[in-house]
């Protein structure tokens, strides 16, 4: 992948003791046998945006990047945030006359492609439960980011509700097997081209409910 970038920080001259020390001797009468203080200067800082997708940021992984036609692999720990910058050392821009240099600095463009919603570590989705399931209770199986777990519908549950998945969100940044949560709302789906037998029904259903009330 090839990493374009934009320096950001001034070239900053570095002169080593080794080079800019002259003998006493020679200095005081102005004789340095030729021998002159050169300056070193270190490269300049490179920033530069890495684009990865949410997949990719759930766990620990390694990029092959092509800075300055050279190949370096650098391993990313996982929970990288979107807009997060890390610095790589070494890998900016080249030195002058033998310094330092400079240092690549990487933001992450994380696009999120997957139907949850990201919050730091934590993750967030809507799942519809039909009509049936929410009034008498019942299994549904979902989604989460690392496969598919089976929740139990409580008998008469609203639409909005919300149920808490602990430890089934996006591993928390530099921090193994530490995982934030999932948090899943139910969204009610209304049954569509009912029979006349379920029309019936219904209406029967609903002067039971009259009749209570």
């Amino acid at each position: 992948m090839k990493v374009n970038g934009s320096f950001s920080s001034a070239i900053r001259p570095i002169c080593t003791g080794a080079i800019a020390e002259m003998n006493t001797f020679e200095s005081m009468f102005g004789q340095s046998g030729g021998r002159s203080c050169q300056a070193k200067f270190r490269g300049q800082d490179l920033n530069a945006e890495l684009q990865l997708t949410l997949n990719d940021v759930y766990k620990a992984h390694q990029q092959t990047l092509n800075v300055h036609s050279k190949n370096i692999r650098l391993s990313f720990p996982a929970g990288i945030e979107n807009g997060q910058t890390i610095k790589v050392s070494g890998h900016g821009a080249p030195e002058v006359n033998g310094g330092p240099a400079g240092d690549l600095y990487l933001t992450f463009i994380i696009k999120n492609t997957t139907k949850f919603k990201r919050d730091g570590s934590d993750l967030h989705a809507s799942v519809e439960v039909d009509l049936y399931t929410a009034l008498l209770g019942g299994d549904l199986l979902v989604d989460t980011f690392d496969g598919k777990v089976k929740l139990k519908v409580a008998p008469e549950t609203q639409s909005g509700t919300l149920c808490k998945l602990k430890g089934k969100g996006f591993p928390v940044y530099k921090k193994e097997n530490h995982f934030g949560d999932l948090y899943i709302t139910y969204k009610v789906k209304m049954p569509m081209n009912l029979s006349e037998k379920e029309k019936e029904l219904l209406h029967e259903l609903k002067k039971l409910r009259s009749h209570e009330h």
